[in-house]
C-alpha cells in the first residue's frame, strides 16, 4: 500500500476534478503491474495497473489489486473500473479507503464482492485519507479546500512600510510555495497584490496544467497593463467584482478576462457566495495569497481548511509595516482560530507551519 501510495502522488496537479490513485498488481509476492492516475478523462490507476502487467507479459488473472481508493463502479468519462477487475479475473483486493462520494461509498465493494473478489478495506486508511483531502472536502461541501499561504518575519511582517517583499524567504521556501500552486486549481489575491507586484501568479518549472487566477478588486482597479490580464494564461484570469466597480472599467476588463459580479457582504466581496460558485465550476483546490485582508477574510470567517505559514529568521518591526492576518481580529482569546495536526518543517533557513484549520 505504500508502494501505491508513492505511486499516487505522481499524479499530484494534474488530476483534479478527481482524485489522486495509485494501483498495483501483485502475483506470487510479485509486482507485476504498477500504476496511477495522471490525468482527469484518463484511464484511472486500477486500468493502468492492468495494462502494463500486460505489457510486461503477465496474466493479472489470479493476481491480487492493491489500490488506494475504492473502485469506481458509475460510467462517468471512463468505464467503472469494477468491471475491468472483475473480467480481469482478480481474486483478492486491498483498498487504503473508501470513496467518500455518497452516491458511489461502499458500492464499489458489494459489487466486487458479489463477483467472488475476496476483499479487504482499510489498509493504510489515514495515510489513503490524507492523501485526497482536497477532493474529499471538495466532494461533500461543493467548495474548494483553501490552504491560506503567507510569508513572513518572525514577527509575522510581510513587507516594509514601503511595500517591499523581495525576498522574505529564501529559495528552499520560495520553491515549496511553487509546489502549493503546483497542487491547486486555483490561486486568489487581492487587487492591493496585482497593484503592489504585478505579479503573474503562475506555476514555474512544472508540467501541471496553468492555474486559474481570481483577482479580489471590488471597485475594478485591475490595471489593463497587468500581466494577468495580457500574459499567454489572460483566459484563466477572472476579475472579481461588486455592484460599486465602474461599468466603463468593468466593461474594458471583460475584453481581456473573465469577470464575475459577485454579491456584497458587509460592504465587501461575499466570499461565501464565491466559493460556492468556484466549487461549482469544479475548482476542488485554492491557493489564498492575498495580503493580510484578504487572508483575514479567509481564516477568521471560517472559509480556510489549512494553512501553509512561511517563516523567516528576520525581524522587521514597525507599526506600519505590512501584516500577515489583519481584519478586526479575534475579541476574546477563546476566539482565536484554532489549528490542529501542527507540523513544522525546515526549508534551508526559514520554517514551514502546516495545519487543519479547526
Amino acid at each position: 500500500m505504500r508502494v501505491a501510495l508513492r505511486l499516487a502522488r505522481q499524479g499530484q496537479g494534474t488530476t483534479s476534478p478527481n482524485p489522486m490513485v495509485g494501483a498495483l498488481l501483485v502475483k506470487g509476492k510479485r509486482i507485476i503491474g504498477r500504476g496511477w492516475h495522471r490525468r482527469a478523462g484518463e484511464p484511472h490507476a486500477e486500468i493502468e495497473a492492468l495494462r502494463d502487467a500486460q505489457k510486461k507479459g503477465h496474466a493479472p488473472r489470479g493476481s491480487t489489486l492493491y489500490v488506494t481508493l475504492e473502485p469506481c463502479c458509475t460510467l462517468g468519462r471512463t468505464p467503472p473500473c469494477t468491471d475491468a477487475i472483475i473480467l480481469a479475473g482478480i481474486k483478492r483486493i486491498v483498498v487504503g479507503a473508501t470513496d467518500p462520494n455518497p452516491r458511489h461509498s461502499g458500492k464499489g465493494f458489494k459489487i466486487l464482492r458479489c463477483a467472488g473478489i475476496e476483499v479487504i478495506t482499510d489498509i493504510l486508511s489515514d495515510e489513503c485519507v490524507k492523501l485526497n483531502e482536497v477532493f474529499n472536502h471538495w466532494i461533500l461541501q461543493h467548495t474548494p479546500f483553501v490552504i491560506v499561504k503567507a510569508a513572513m518575519t518572525l514577527d509575522g511582517k510581510t513587507a516594509t512600510s514601503r511595500g517591499e517583499s523581495k525576498w522574505i524567504t529564501g529559495e528552499k521556501a520560495r520553491a515549496y510555495g511553487m509546489k502549493l500552486r503546483h497542487a491547486s486549481d486555483a490561486i486568489l489575491v487581492g487587487i492591493n497584490t496585482i497593484l503592489a507586484d504585478d505579479s503573474n501568479l503562475t506555476v514555474r518549472n512544472s508540467m501541471a496544467k496553468p492555474i486559474q487566477r481570481i483577482i479580489l478588486d471590488s471597485r475594478a482597479r485591475t490595471p489593463l497593463t497587468a500581466k494577468v490580464v495580457n500574459d499567454e494564461f489572460a483566459a484563466l484570469t477572472t476579475v472579481v467584482v461588486s455592484r460599486w466597480a465602474p461599468a466603463k472599467r468593468v466593461g474594458s476588463l471583460a475584453q481581456k478576462v473573465n469577470v464575475i459580479i459577485a454579491p456584497v457582504l458587509k460592504s465587501e466581496i461575499d466570499l461565501h457566495w464565491l466559493i460556492k460558485k468556484l466549487g461549482a465550476q469544479n475548482v476542488t483546490s485554492l491557493l489564498v495569497e492575498g495580503g493580510a485582508e484578504v487572508n483575514a477574510s479567509f481564516l477568521l470567517g471560517g472559509l480556510a481548511q489549512r494553512i501553509a505559514f512561511f517563516y523567516a529568521p528576520k525581524i522587521l518591526g514597525g507599526h506600519d509595516s505590512y501584516k500577515a492576518v489583519a481584519g478586526e481580529g479575534a475579541k476574546k482569546i477563546n476566539a482565536a482560530v484554532m489549528l490542529r495536526d501542527v507540523e513544522w518543517r525546515s526549508l534551508g533557513a526559514d520554517l514551514l507551519l502546516t495545519a487543519r484549520v479547526v
